[in-house]
């Protein structure tokens, strides 16, 4: 990816740094890898792999690997990854922000649990399995926003292993297995009495640890540790610390410490080290991908990190007597986007309705399937209602918690909402997911009496739809009153917006009749542009770079095709479009919003950070809205452009919400060796003071042919002077009551606020509003109480929602926590496979001969087996209810020397039975997995599985799991006869031994109590 070759930072930049490096020395100690790329800036070790650097690597390499296991060709890595689209980075995003969470919730950040610090590895290994139980119940749900926060979460304990404990330093140059799968052999870890650690008396300490936690004791007598930090637990003499400037147990026995979290001396002692250590994580990070994958599935995989997804396309629905027209125009729309995906060789993407009325909401249909997202809409019928109010934002706020992020609400009604008391909830989940929520109104808003059932007439306020506006305004989206008659035409908006790679050009909103100049740019990636306004316009005209222009208010001309619709007006650029700033002049009776679409695979994501001073150097992201009037950084990735491409960013303009400039930030390149690895590099700026009114962000550069670029970012930040973090994302156990704990910070004066809380789910017991003081510059401390029922689905997601805002002034702020229900006593023990037997007659010439492996497959819990697949490997497997036959034929057709006997036999994942062997199935590469619940239920008896292939290839893999997902991965290899043959190799003298059916039989009756 190219870089943003902007204006660097002067002496205000040189201030932030010291700034932010002074409030390091002072910090808490240091743990786990560096969690951001700015971590390595405040470290001084550029060339320090942090733990966004591993995150983001493995899970773009592993992405790209499942594409190609896809497709018939090689793919091109580069091009694939500018292909990925925006929705993939945001969901890297979350992965990455989870895992940077763990160094800055005061939660984590000091709890040795989450970080295997203090020799605290056991109960570190149960917290990584739960979340590794939590990632799979959350993907098999469809929960894939709870997914990736979990993944984040497993990724970041799972890499500070690496660098806090002395597996690196006893020699081992493969991942630690047992601890995501305790079947896997384990090492013990010293005592509490056993010291670890001799005296270091410089930053670089070396040969520091007792022979018998490193290379130089034989390996079946190793111990493992890891190191200590700051005063809790307190460190037993004798003990390592974590070591570095910043961790005080440093100055205790032993001194010195052993963490490789960075390459400088200063924060590391073991800083020679860093690179296997983070070598070691992300082989690690990549094993966990890879089992994932594999586990839910390759589509469920790509699904879970938004790969290529073209825009969700979500509708809300009145479903009243009066709404037949605004129906038929959705299914039409929705008919035309499907049959463009199709055409175009798109993944459909997600497809989402919720029908409302008074007071029905929903079900929410959610799919995939285009043609069963149809039948939905086919079934829609408008009947009955004809009153003023409906539930539309309780319908709104069910289009949020089961849509994507990024995803494009169209609500169509001709009603106000009766459920106004949830608009701050519906606003911070829309600001959360940065969605945007457009609203086609068939009512004109200066109506102010509506026949009812009844055929009474009752007065209507006149500003009953304002909510609707501000949702609209504050998520970048419209609010289009129009007509039954032209709502058909009208609503080829939705088509528009959810177009795959569109990017924003201009959106302001003009609220005065005053004749306003706007302004957009074009540069050479763009081909379409396509404005819509929103208004009634007087007087509006068009003008390009060359300075020919066009009134918008005749169809006719040179630079554009127009279409006038009542409440929208709907502009085409005609082609080729010239690149450059394009100029808008308008004046309208009442409010006025322009927005201008491009498509381009070339966008942007951003955040908002603070420095932090706790355990960890980095940028902490900003939850929920900044502070206004404080100092911030802003930090920006630009996405989709091509390695190869020539583009720069240099600055990003705060913009108000009728387009005007508040205030300009210069970007600095984070580049490094170890820089963000999905994007090229992030760029960061430092905001001196937040806007104190609301804005939105616009980030400029250069194309690579010099032209101008600009985009723009639509939602509206809504600058506070309070904030609300919440403190833990407990999980959520049927039948049982769990406390979400949260802080409320008030950066004004003393003043009264009002606290509400709301769910999806109705598990909350009390929802407020709560009303409370808090001090000037104080804070507060709350909580809330989430009963579950005992009926209450593992793997599904609560969203809650917490909303603050002050009674005294506009100051707002908004949480949005995920929590997943989990089962009461989950099985988390994974099949296992055990090789009875193996034949190995190879000969020099491989294509020759063949060998085959026998295995007993099992499950350890209590789940049962539930599939198989053969997922390397050249050879056929075939599975039997009963002990395989023994004897000189074992090799048999399968291995391709009687092609007639295999295809006589074949029975891929059906239930033929061989006549002889009680043969169930035979699997090659390439198959779908077996379902074999039924073969063995009910039996504590094991599967049992012949492997064969030709001497040619003499590596496969079998992956197994149970009924509750747990994957057991089966390595088979010709060579295993090595360690076996001996044992258990069968001899050619049939007579000196016993008959090969009988020991078998004894084998699975001997492990079925013991496993």
């Amino acid at each position: 990816m190219s870089g943003g070759g902007g204006r660097l930072w002067g002496g205000s930049w040189r201030q932030v740094h010291w700034f932010a490096l002074a409030s390091l020395l002072f910090a808490a100690p240091c743990v786990g890898f560096l969690p951001n790329f700015w971590s390595r800036v405040l470290t001084l070790s550029l060339d320090s792999h942090t733990h966004q650097y591993i995150t983001e690597r493995a899970i773009l390499n592993v992405t790209l690997e499942t594409l190609e296991s896809t497709k018939t060709h090689r793919l091109n890595h580069a091009e694939e990854q500018t292909k990925l689209g925006r929705g993939f980075w945001r969901a890297v995003g979350e992965v990455v922000k989870s895992n940077a969470a763990m160094d800055f919730l005061s939660s984590t950040r000091s709890d040795p649990v989450y970080h295997f610090d203090s020799e605290n590895v056991d109960s570190a290994m149960v917290m990584l399995r739960q979340f590794w139980d939590q990632t799979l119940l959350s993907v098999r749900a469809k929960e894939y926003q709870s997914a990736r926060r979990s993944l984040g979460k497993l990724f970041h304990s799972l890499q500070d292993f690496y660098s806090h404990s002395n597996w690196v330093e006893m020699g081992q140059r493969s991942i630690y297995l047992h601890l995501l799968h305790p079947e896997e052999p384990a090492f013990p870890v010293a005592k509490n009495d056993d010291p670890t650690c001799m005296e270091c008396f410089s930053a670089t300490c070396r040969n520091n640890l007792m022979p018998r936690l490193t290379h130089r004791h034989t390996q079946d007598s190793q111990l493992l540790t890891t190191g200590y930090f700051s005063a809790f637990p307190p460190k037993p003499q004798g003990k390592c610390s974590h070591g570095g400037i910043l961790d005080s147990s440093r100055h205790m026995g032993a001194k010195g410490g052993i963490n490789k979290d960075s390459t400088s001396p200063l924060f590391s002692p073991h800083h020679y080290l860093h690179v296997e250590a983070a070598g070691l994580a992300n082989e690690a990070t990549l094993t966990v991908l890879r089992d994932l994958r594999d586990t839910v599935g390759h589509m469920n995989f790509l699904k879970l990190f938004s790969v290529k997804k073209a825009p969700a396309l979500v509708f809300v629905m009145d479903t009243t007597g009066s709404m037949f027209e605004e129906i038929t125009a959705a299914r039409r729309r929705a008919h035309a986007i499907i049959h463009r995906r199709a055409e175009a060789a798109e993944q459909p993407g997600t497809f989402l309705l919720v029908p409302f009325h008074d007071p029905g909401v929903g079900p929410v249909y959610e799919t995939d399937d285009p043609n069963q997202f149809m039948y939905h809409m086919e079934n829609l019928m408008a009947l009955g209602g004809g009153d003023e109010p409906e539930m539309c934002f309780s319908a709104i706020q069910l289009a949020l918690t089961h849509s994507p992020p990024l995803s494009e609400i169209f609500v169509f009604t001709d009603a106000s909402p009766k459920d106004a008391h949830l608009f701050e909830a519906v606003k911070a989940l829309t600001l959360e997911k940065q969605s945007k929520v457009t609203f086609l109104l068939t009512e004109d808003p200066s109506h102010t009496r509506r026949r009812r059932r009844k055929r009474s007439r009752e007065p209507l306020s006149p500003g009953r739809f304002s909510l609707y506006s501000s949702l609209s305004s504050v998520s970048g989206g419209l609010t289009i009153f129009t007509t039954n008659s032209d709502i058909h035409r009208v609503s080829a908006i939705v088509e528009d917006n959810t177009a795959a790679d569109k990017v924003t050009l201009l959106h302001v909103e003009n609220d005065n009749n005053v004749k306003s100049p706007y302004s957009f740019r074009v540069d050479s990636s763009i081909k379409t542009v396509t404005l819509h306004i929103t208004g009634t316009l007087i007087d509006c005209s068009l003008t390009n770079p060359s300075g020919i222009s066009q009134s918008l208010l005749s169809e006719k001309g040179p630079l554009a095709e127009l279409e006038h619709f009542e409440g929208l007006c709907r502009i085409s650029l005609l082609s080729p479009i010239e690149p450059g700033l394009w100029n808008l002049n308008a004046r309208s009776h009442g409010p006025l919003t322009f927005n201008v679409i491009g498509d381009s695979n070339v966008d942007f994501l951003y955040y908002f950070a603070t420095v932090t001073n706790e355990t960890h150097p980095g940028l902490a992201r900003v939850e929920g809205s900044p502070v206004a009037g404080v100092p911030t950084f802003l930090v920006l990735s630009v996405t989709g452009l091509a390695p190869n491409e020539e583009a720069s960013f240099s600055h990003v303009t705060l913009l108000g919400s009728n387009g005007e400039r508040l205030k300009q930030v210069w970007l600095n390149s984070s580049s490094s060796t170890s820089s963000s690895f999905y994007s090229g590099e992030e760029l960061v700026g430092w905001v001196d003071a937040v806007p104190r009114v609301p804005f939105c962000v616009r980030v400029s550069g250069q194309d690579s042919s010099g032209n101008k670029l600009e985009r723009v970012s639509t939602e509206m930040i809504q600058p506070t002077r309070v904030q609300i973090q919440v403190l833990s994302t407990p999980r959520l156990v049927p039948g049982h009551s769990t406390m979400v704990h949260f802080d409320i910070l008030n950066h004004g004066p003393a003043r009264l606020f009002h606290l509400t809380a709301d769910d999806d789910r109705g598990y909350l017991h009390h929802r407020g509003p709560h009303s409370f003081p808090v001090a000037e510059q104080g804070s507060l401390r709350g909580q809330v109480d989430v009963q579950t029922p005992a009926t209450a689905q593992a793997g599904g997601t609560v969203t809650l929602t917490f909303t603050v805002h002050a009674l005294d002034s506009p100051d707002s702020n908004y949480a949005v926590v995920y929590l997943t229900v989990v089962p009461p006593d989950p099985d988390t023990s994974p099949p296992s496979c055990t090789i009875t037997r193996v034949q190995w007659p190879c000969l020099h010439e491989c294509n020759e001969s063949a060998w085959s492996v026998f295995m007993a497959v099992s499950d350890r819990g209590r789940s049962g087996l539930a599939t198989l697949q053969l997922q390397k490997g050249e050879g056929v497997l075939t599975l039997f209810h009963s002990p395989p036959p023994g004897g000189d034929n074992l090799i048999e057709a399968e291995t391709g020397f009687d092609k007639h006997q295999e295809d006589k036999d074949m029975a891929i994942g059906g239930s033929h039975h061989h006549h002889h062997h009680n043969h169930k199935a035979r699997l090659q590469k390439g198959d779908p997995p077996v379902n074999v619940t039924e073969w063995v239920q009910g039996s504590s008896q094991p599967l049992w599985v012949r492997y064969t292939s030709s001497c040619c290839s003499p590596q496969a893999e079998l992956l197994v799991w149970d009924g509750a997902g747990n994957m057991k991965r089966c390595p088979l290899s010709s060579g295993q006869q090595g360690q076996r043959g001996d044992r258990i190799t069968e001899s050619n003298d049939t007579g000196r031994i016993l008959p090969t059916g009988i020991i078998l039989l004894l084998l699975g009756l001997l492990w079925s109590p013991l496993l």
